[in-house]
């Protein structure tokens, strides 16, 4: 594919702010086409609990095609509190994607942007620039809707298998291999609980046994609840994590509170084929429709998405303005951009406009 070639984007808005959010990326993906020789095709289409409520579906048939036959699929926050399954769970389509197209590794960047404020302690003089990959599609997540209940007590099971963790430490290791290669540390970490779980004790085992084909890549190994200590201590001594899908889902929340909250968090699930682009944030139904919610987690999603596309595609052009958007993101904030969940006044609208000034 060349940089003249359409690039089909698949896009679900979702619920609450999802469409709030997503307006601003698409209009910065815009300006980004209109800027460069990159084309853009976008297919919207419906998701989420609102489309459950109509339809009875979190998602149609079609859609799920469109995403099937999309380059990638940018996702906004799907689900709503109050509506839910018979069987009491919520509305995820953004955890059944990750199911249906084998989107095993979750990809979560913590980067502390310049003038957004962070709870920890001299994060500003050492910076934060980290990855956390977390395994999407097994764990304890391999039990979802397969769980048993009875009177007298409650099981899930938690699966670990080596063909899964052997794609997501191959994919962790070059991604270790990549961001040294730009000038980081490139140190790959091991995040498990491998004293207690023989499960564990299997996947690091895997991680050491990929460890001797990486020889270039420095590995470090640490339990999980002393990794939640260090992070909250000095996340600058971390660069790439991988770790289990449960564990990565907490610690994915923990990392966005070091840099600004889950509004400044993008992330990525990406399988072999398929690559879904979405916020880590929720809903937020409690904001919807007044223009507070931040769309900076949302615009980097779709920066993260161009990174991938380049990569998969071959389009160097994607990955320069990949490097546009992010740099526009970061100007903005360095300017005194503020947004309300830490403290600022700037809502949706500022956001954008700042950030596409930028750009």
């Amino acid at each position: 594919m060349s940089a003249n070639d359409a690039l089909h984007i698949a896009v679900l808005a979702g619920d609450g702010i999802g469409p709030e959010v997503m307006a601003p990326a698409l209009e910065i993906l815009r300006k980004i086409e209109a800027t460069s020789k990159l084309k853009f095709r976008f297919t919207e289409a419906a998701a989420g609990a609102n489309h459950y409520l109509e339809t009875g579906a979190s998602m149609s048939k079609s859609t799920v095609r469109l995403c099937d036959e999309a380059d990638a699929i940018l996702l906004g926050a799907c689900g709503l509190p109050h509506v839910r399954y018979p069987d009491n769970t919520e509305i995820t389509p953004q955890i059944e994607l990750r199911f249906l197209f084998d989107l095993y590794a979750g990809v979560r960047p913590a980067r502390l942007i310049p003038g957004v404020p962070s709870p920890i302690v001299g994060a500003a003089e050492h910076g934060i620039d980290l990855v956390l990959i977390r395994e999407s599609t097994e764990g304890l997540f391999a039990s979802m809707g397969k769980g048993v209940v009875t009177d007298d007590d409650a099981r899930e099971t938690l699966v670990i298998t080596r063909k899964t963790s052997q794609r997501l430490f191959d994919f962790s290791f070059r991604l270790a291999q990549r961001r040294r290669a730009q000038g980081r540390r490139g140190l790959l970490t091991c995040v498990d609980k491998a004293n207690v779980f023989k499960a564990f004790a299997f996947f690091r085992g895997i991680f050491d046994a990929t460890a001797a084909h990486y020889p270039d890549v420095e590995t470090a190994r640490t339990y999980v609840d002393a990794c939640s200590a260090q992070l909250v201590r000095r996340p600058w001594d971390f660069d790439v994590m991988v770790t289990e899908n449960m564990f990565g889902d907490i610690l994915s929340d923990l990392t966005a509170g070091l840099v600004g909250g889950l509004g400044m968090a993008p992330s990525a699930d990406i399988g072999d084929r398929h690559a879904v682009f979405q916020p880590c944030h929720g809903t937020a139904p409690d904001i919807a429709g007044q223009g507070k919610a931040n769309p900076t987690a949302m615009i980097l999603s779709a920066a993260m998405m161009l990174d991938w596309l380049a990569d998969k595609h071959d389009v160097p052009e994607a990955a320069s303005a990949a490097q546009r958007i992010e740099r526009a993101v970061d100007k903005a904030y360095a300017c005194g951009l503020r947004s309300m969940e830490f403290g600022g006044a700037d809502g949706t609208a500022n956001i954008a406009r700042a950030v596409l000034a930028e750009l």
